[in-house]
């Protein structure tokens, strides 16, 4: 298929340059590739509720035999996801991708699915059975460790696009048009040994590493051609958020998910003890109409 680089993507009015509506869609469906891990949530989110319940437990509605169901309630944003392209907007119109404009009633439709079928929300993959194609682990991690490059995963340090393009060199990798970005940072696996207060204090901080957030980064994103991108990070992107966002880029202008806070840790000793950092990826998220994010339920296959 054509690919239309950064620099040659047609204007839309009232947005600006890099703006991809239109270019993938056909009569408004994008036409291409389509828990409590934190256990004290920021900003107000839910952390995990998980209630288990036995049969014999039940007064209204006695089974006679013995087993058990539970429940689990969280914040979606809470542990390993997709971000859908609902999640975050365009900041200076208030759209999201192709001119979506979702509010908190449309998304909660859970059972009208046809007020959620012009949204792009995440149930929308299953109508392609999930996501399918190759997956390229860029092992930051492993490169700063041999190259004497030292950071905290909570401090704003910058991966930059230079950085992304040494250690493809380094580990063999050339990017196909169509492959799923996967970064490794070590961020999941430093706050997995955190207590849940010193996890609170770190992501207090309001800094986490990540990649470069500018216009240069975005486009260069985009000329790869990549289906959807994912990290072991809070946002991808370094935070705090720099003045060109990744997210706004990604999400409200390029139709591009944005996978976080992955455990990439066996990925990571698996990709180093094969030296192979390319692998058969399949991810399908759970299927609720309005979902703006959702585990991955992600496979890389070898």
């Amino acid at each position: 298929m054509s690919w239309p680089q950064y620099d040659d993507l047609p204007p839309v009015d009232g947005m600006p340059k890099g703006c991809a509506w239109g270019v993938f869609d056909k009569d408004g469906e994008k036409d291409r590739w389509p828990i409590g891990a934190i256990r004290i949530p920021l900003i107000g989110r839910k952390g995990l509720v998980h209630r288990s319940t036995c049969f014999l437990d039940q007064p209204h509605e006695q089974l006679g035999f013995l087993g058990y169901d539970d429940e689990i309630e969280f914040n979606t944003q809470n542990s390993s996801h997709w971000d859908s392209l609902c999640h975050y907007l365009h900041q200076g119109t208030g759209q999201g991708y192709n001119g979506a404009e979702p509010t908190v009633h449309d998304l909660s439709q859970r059972r009208n699915t046809n007020a959620t079928a012009s949204l792009p929300t995440l149930e929308h993959w299953h109508t392609r059975g999930g996501l399918v194609g190759r997956g390229v682990l860029i092992d930051y991690k492993a490169y700063a460790d041999a190259n004497g490059i030292n950071y905290s995963p909570f401090s704003n340090h910058k991966i930059t696009i230079s950085d992304i393009e040494a250690v493809a060199v380094a580990q063999n990798v050339s990017f196909q048009a169509g492959d799923v970005f996967i970064v490794h940072t070590r961020y999941t696996e430093a706050l997995g040994c955190l207590s849940p207060n010193e996890q609170a204090k770190a992501m207090s901080s309001g800094c986490c590493v990540g990649i470069e957030g500018n216009e240069e980064a975005a486009k260069w994103f985009w000329n790869q051609g990549f289906s959807a991108v994912a990290g072991d990070q809070v946002a991808f992107e370094v935070f705090p958020f720099e003045k060109d966002v990744l997210h706004q880029y990604f999400l409200a202008l390029f139709g591009l998910h944005i996978g976080e806070l992955w455990d990439l840790r066996t990925l990571s000793e698996t990709c180093a003890r094969l030296s192979r950092y390319t692998f058969f990826f399949t991810s399908v998220p759970l299927h609720v109409p309005g979902s703006v994010a959702s585990p991955p339920n992600a496979l890389a296959i070898f």
